[in-house]
């Protein structure tokens, strides 16, 4: 008689529940990595900051000052034909999920339309996952000085 093989449904059940959760992370992350770069290339729009940050958002200027979207929005009150002083990337993007919870953290390169010097500031975000899509809740902007110079 040839020994069976068999899984105990408990098992089974915990190795397909943790399969399942890698690919639920994973698709979060993409999710996250495409929110965040949707919103950098359309900072300047008002229906961008709709979308990512969420109604009770606490956020931490890099000057030390706290706002809410509220404030955010009311940037926004005088429409504008202007395009962007500064247009803004991300780069050493680090995502961490925890369930409806997830940590983004990542350097803004912001580069200023008139060729000045770009600005460079190490954010994290937190985000909730709330009726299926994910929102900003609290932000933290730190700039990040500029190198010195050899001349220094």
């Amino acid at each position: 008689m040839k020994p069976s093989l068999t899984i105990p449904p408990i098992l089974l059940t915990c190795l397909l529940a943790g399969v399942f959760s890698v690919q639920v992370a994973a698709a979060d992350r993409d999710d996250l990595n495409l929110l965040l770069s949707e919103f950098l290339a359309a900072v300047h729009e008002e229906a961008a900051h709709q979308k990512f940050w969420a109604d009770d958002l606490v956020y931490t200027s890099s000057n030390g000052t706290r706002f809410g979207k509220s404030e955010i929005l009311a940037g926004f009150a005088e429409p504008s034909d202007e395009p962007p002083a500064v247009s803004y990337s991300a780069a050493d993007i680090d995502i961490r999920i925890f369930g409806v919870a997830a940590i983004v953290a990542f350097k803004l390169v912001g580069q200023p339309s008139d060729g000045s010097a770009v600005l460079e500031y190490f954010n994290t975000g937190t985000f909730l996952k709330r009726e299926g899509r994910w929102q900003v809740v609290a932000w933290q902007a730190t700039l990040i000085p500029p190198a010195p110079s050899s001349a220094d």
